[in-house]
């Protein structure tokens, strides 16, 4: 975008301009209805309880199977078979313990990691140096 590095008002900053400025407007237009949409957001809990969503336990179900000591082979055929005759039934509680499952979903590691990142941030500088600027722009 840039030809050479500028050192005065030159026509590569002229279509850099024309370019970045409604970006930035664009990009606030965004930011603005991405925060209206999270705050209309309505998390359904109950979502799996829907037969439609039966289908997705069939591999907690090759999963405990296996568990319990039948060859994978033969509980990825058995639990198809019972897919295809109509007959499964899911077993639809998890006890997942993983990171990242259902049921270890590490929020409280999630939280520090990113308190630890906002705490390198020098909010402090920012927000004095804001001051200052509304405080010479209210004299003038």
């Amino acid at each position: 975008m840039i030809n050479n590095l500028p050192s005065g008002y030159f026509r590569d900053m002229q279509l850099i301009k024309e370019i970045f400025l409604p970006a930035f407007d664009e990009m606030n237009n965004i930011i603005s209805m991405v925060g209206r949409m999270l705050s209309e957001v309505e998390i359904n809990e109950n979502i799996l309880d829907d037969d439609k969503y039966s289908l997705i336990f069939s591999v907690e179900e090759v999963n405990r199977l296996v568990l319990s000591g039948m060859p994978f082979r033969d509980a990825y055929k058995k639990v198809g078979m019972e897919i295809e005759n109509g007959n499964f039934k899911p077993d639809k509680t998890v006890h997942h313990t993983h990171e990242g499952s259902i049921g270890n979903l590490c929020n409280d590691r999630i939280e520090l990691l990113k308190q630890n990142i906002i705490d390198q941030f020098d909010f402090d500088k920012i927000e004095n140096a804001e001051t200052k600027l509304l405080n010479s722009a209210d004299r003038l």
